[in-house]
């Protein structure tokens, strides 16, 4: 289980990922004040092993996680999914993953094929402003870990929108 601190875009800062012992697994720095949004994730000795970063030109939001420096995965809002939120983890080949379940609030899940991989949950943690992912054995930690981060980002990208409309 990885641990990461909801609403940390708002800041912009950095933090570290923690598993469920509190022992450092990753540092995330967010450089969200980027045009691209891009996020480096470091291991504990501060070497890259991932980013993610915003396309700038595409219809809906999508934004591409990079592991060891190869495309892994991209990461798109669904164009028409009524009542829920749902985003596609779009793989190279054919596995690729959905997330579905209460995005805004943290309390959903990650398919591959309509079965579950990974599971994400603020109901598990008692520490404020936090949230757990729980990842499936066999499954690629980082490409989960940046997942969540690009939907981190995407919804909070929506939030400013919105009040931006409203100040309009």
């Amino acid at each position: 289980m990885y641990v990461i601190r909801e609403r940390f875009f708002s800041i912009g800062d950095d933090f570290d990922v923690m598993d469920e012992h509190g022992t450092k697994v990753f540092h995330v720095d967010g450089k969200v004040l980027s045009v691209r949004d891009k996020v480096v994730i470091e291991d504990p000795s501060g070497q890259e092993v991932a980013t993610l970063h915003r396309h700038l030109v595409s219809l809906r939001p999508t934004y591409e996680i990079r592991i060891g420096g190869e495309k892994a995965a991209e990461v798109r809002k669904k164009l028409f999914t009524p009542f829920r939120e749902k985003f596609t983890i779009d793989v190279p080949g054919p596995d690729d993953l959905e997330m579905k379940g209460d995005l805004l609030d943290h309390e959903y899940v990650i398919e591959r094929g309509g079965e579950e991989v990974a599971s994400v949950s603020k109901k598990w943690l008692t520490i404020r402003d936090t949230y757990a992912v729980q990842v499936a054995a066999g499954v690629e930690p980082l490409l989960i870990i940046g997942a969540v981060l690009a939907l981190d980002l995407a919804l909070e990208r929506d939030k400013k929108k919105d009040e931006k409309d409203e100040d309009d």
